[in-house]
């Protein structure tokens, strides 16, 4: 499976329809994550929607005369949605096309009649990006394209996202953020409507096509939702390429997991759900309880040492302080765990390339958390940080162990540090107004991974259910390009989670399970 990921993506899609392997799946179907598909307005030309379960691709063909005056013409996939949503997908037409206004994007739909309400997060043939929408039905559309053609041209990440009757759309070129387009309010939709990706010919007598990929409908939570009281979200498990940007679901859950670890033989991840360990196989399939012994309260601190050989969890001891977060190893085949932080709470994040040391977050003698490490045979914790005002967290050692990598708000937002094994020499690395958390690096001591957080948060806090990217850059310093745009925050990517090739990331999302 995972040598899959290497090759192009339209190369596979169009190798596998040419030898019959892929077949428009027939409407009123399901086809991926949407409950159907059909032709809206009756174009001339009869439009498909192709979905590749292994590549979780999809393949839109679409007629139709316009998305435009009093009715529309287009093939559209879709399901039914109440409430708030988070619509993002990758774009691409297939070849240049005839008519440079021809559309393919994301859909808002009060019904399937023609002339129904909607608003759409339009890419156009010519990489015009526009948000467009008819306020009621049979009324003329309605697009304020003069205000946004500069705003950004022909990206390749769509999303459209409602907050109650507001519909707001963002857009990026690979690798970059998120950047706003425009938003409208619109009240004559309703709270229950077809949402889904759509595509029109801009003329009647040709067939035009697109791939989409990385396709996700998250249903998020209120700002003032707290996932402790509130209840979890839904959890997937994902993989991501990290050089191409594309991602598969492995597994999904109607409850919260966290904090996959890639397992040494690259075939199988290790994550925590309800306090205890399940390892899964890397393509997919049915999570197996991993053996901890006693310690059935871990959270989503744990990794696996350097040679494979052991792991270190975080579980929590009754009566401590902080809960009692303590560290603990065992071997990596699972048994029974044994002690290494007598000192609660502590929270594991790295192994010692030698495998001797591990380094955790502890909060001791002050309201901070520091940076420690300490032998797993015994003897004294050594504090590698001195806080008295700001927050550290995510230690974790460089391949060749010349470094520890962290988070730090000594700046006066979250960014990513390093300093040497012994604390000292430390160095900024990150500079933007993003918060910057968890800097994972890659087997081959190349690259670095984080979760960056909107600048709306506190720069002290890493909270489940945001609007969050992973990012990545090389790990001597340089510009961060997002690889991936998520729901997700708290337990997404809290521990090492690189395969051992340095060619994917594993990951944590969230959203409300479907309706």
């Amino acid at each position: 499976m995972v040598l899959k990921f290497r090759i192009h993506m339209k190369a596979i899609v169009s190798a596998l329809f040419l030898m019959g392997l892929i077949t428009p799946v027939v409407a009123q179907n399901t086809v991926g994550i949407f409950d159907n598909h059909e032709d809206i307005g009756n174009p001339k030309k009869t439009g498909t929607t192709e979905y590749d379960q292994q590549l979780q691709v999809y393949k839109l063909r679409g007629g139709g005369y316009n998305i435009w005056f009093g009715r529309d013409e287009f093939h559209f996939s879709y399901r039914k949605i109440k409430g708030d949503f988070i619509l993002t997908a990758n774009f691409q037409f297939t070849g240049k096309g005839t008519d440079p206004h021809r559309k393919v994007g994301w859909m808002v739909r009060a019904t399937k009649e023609d002339n129904s309400p909607h608003i759409s997060a339009t890419l156009h043939g010519d990489g015009l990006t526009s948000m467009q929408w008819r306020p009621l039905q049979g009324a003329f559309m309605r697009d304020p394209e003069d205000e946004i053609r500069s705003k950004k041209v022909n990206p390749q990440i769509i999303q459209i996202e409602r907050t109650g009757k507001t519909y707001i759309m963002r857009a990026a070129h690979v690798g970059e953020p998120l950047q706003f387009i425009g938003s409208h309010t619109l009240e004559t939709i309703g709270d229950e409507v077809l949402v889904g990706l759509f595509i029109s010919a801009h003329n009647e007598t040709v067939l035009e096509e697109a791939v989409v990929w990385n396709v996700r409908i998250d249903k998020p939570v209120p700002d003032a939702y707290n996932a402790y009281r509130d209840g979890y979200l839904g959890s997937r498990l994902e993989i991501i390429n990290v050089f191409d940007g594309k991602r598969k679901v492995i597994h999904e859950d109607t409850g919260s997991f966290e904090a996959p670890n890639w397992m040494p033989d690259g075939k199988h991840l290790l994550y925590n759900q309800g306090g205890l360990l399940y390892k899964i196989p890397a393509e997919g399939g049915k999570p197996e309880k991993f053996d901890t012994g006693f310690a059935n309260r871990n959270n989503n601190d744990h990794g696996i040492s350097f040679d494979g050989k052991m792991l270190a969890i975080s579980h929590h001891r009754d009566n401590l302080p902080g809960g009692g977060s303590t560290v603990y190893v065992l071997p990596l085949g699972g048994g029974v765990p044994r002690l290494v932080t007598e000192k609660t709470p502590s929270y594991w994040h790295g192994w010692s390339p030698n495998g001797k040391e591990v380094v955790f977050v502890g909060q001791r003698e002050n309201p901070w958390y520091d940076i420690y490490k300490i032998n797993i045979q015994g003897g004294q914790e050594i504090k590698l940080t001195n806080n008295s005002y700001f927050h550290v967290d995510g230690p974790e050692y460089s391949p060749d162990g010349k470094y520890i990598y962290y988070n730090s708000s000594e700046s006066g937002t979250m960014q990513i540090w390093r300093m040497k094994p012994d604390g000292s020499s430390r160095e900024q690395l990150t500079f933007d107004e993003y918060n910057d958390w968890f800097p994972h690096i890659s087997p081959d001591g190349k690259w670095m991974v984080f979760i960056s957080f909107p600048t709306t948060i506190d720069p002290k806090d890493h909270p489940f259910y945001k609007r969050v990217m992973l990012r990545m850059m090389p790990v001597n310093g340089g510009a961060p390009r997002v690889i991936a745009y998520l729901y997700g925050g708290q337990g997404t990517i809290n521990v090492p989670s690189w395969s051992p090739d340095s060619k994917f990331v594993a990951f944590v999302s969230n959203s409300e399970k479907k309706e």
